[in-house]
């Protein structure tokens, strides 16, 4: 009597099978930063002041905390940034419900936008420099960070014109966060059109060190393109070895 042939312990098809499996949550919530990332600059290109808006801030906060949780954070670090990150976003609601304002509060909310910013561009570089290979995900993570640091400079430009009383662009240009923010991207891009200078010397600082952080962040994210795609994917030297 012929016993049955062992069952094969891994074929193609099941080797690969983990590839076609559900799509990771980083990928998905890289989706969602980037639309949130989108709502917060809707919000600053409709503004026709330099006084920030309540709910922009609160779009810019929620984007922060999405950040937090898809770049995987510590979880202690991720439960006290939310708790803060929740009472701001109370704070501002209140405040546009109530239509309360002021110098002091507009600057304090502005300075809460910039710091928001500063730390998600960052939390997603560091999440992405510990990662191997080139796929959806690390594209769409290079995009959300390249448009998160585009509106961290147009909210530091915005800190800037609340405390200082000469016009960041001149007398000739209306100070706005609208302005601000196409002058940002302008100047991270390299772009440059010339139709609205910075006049003070802190912020064409500001604007120098802009277009080198844009430049650096291309060569950068060109660079581990090229690296990663030159890199043999995990297992193939195993692979190579275990078949001569």
């Amino acid at each position: 009597m012929m016993r049955p042939e062992p069952a094969l312990r891994s074929t193609p098809a099941h080797a690969g099978a983990h590839v076609a499996g559900p799509i990771p949550s980083g990928r998905s919530g890289y989706w969602l930063i980037l639309a949130l990332a989108a709502t917060a600059y809707a919000f600053s290109a409709v503004q026709a002041t330099t006084d920030p808006s309540p709910w922009a801030l609160t779009v810019q906060l929620l984007t922060v905390a999405v950040v937090l949780r898809v770049t995987e954070v510590r979880e202690r670090v991720q439960h006290i940034a939310w708790v803060i990150l929740a009472l701001a976003a109370a704070a501002t609601v209140v405040v546009g419900v109530l239509g309360t304002g002021g110098r002091g509060l507009d600057i304090v909310l502005s300075a809460a936008s910039v710091i928001a910013f500063l730390i998600a561009p960052v939390a997603i570089i560091r999440h992405q420099v510990r990662r191997r290979g080139v796929d959806i995900e690390a594209l769409l993570a290079a995009i959300a960070a390249y448009v998160l640091v585009g509106m961290f400079f147009t909210l530091l430009y915005n800190l800037v014109a609340l405390l200082t009383v000469a016009p960041t662009f001149g007398s000739d240009v209306v100070d706005s966060l609208s302005t601000q923010l196409f002058f940002s991207f302008t100047t991270l891009t390299t772009t440059g059109y010339g139709n609205i200078v910075p006049v003070s010397s802190g912020v064409q600082a500001i604007a120098v060190a802009e277009a080198i952080t844009g430049q650096l962040f291309l060569i950068t994210a060109v660079a581990r393109i090229m690296r990663s795609a030159r890199r043999p994917p995990p297992g193939a030297d195993a692979s190579h070895e275990g078949a001569s």
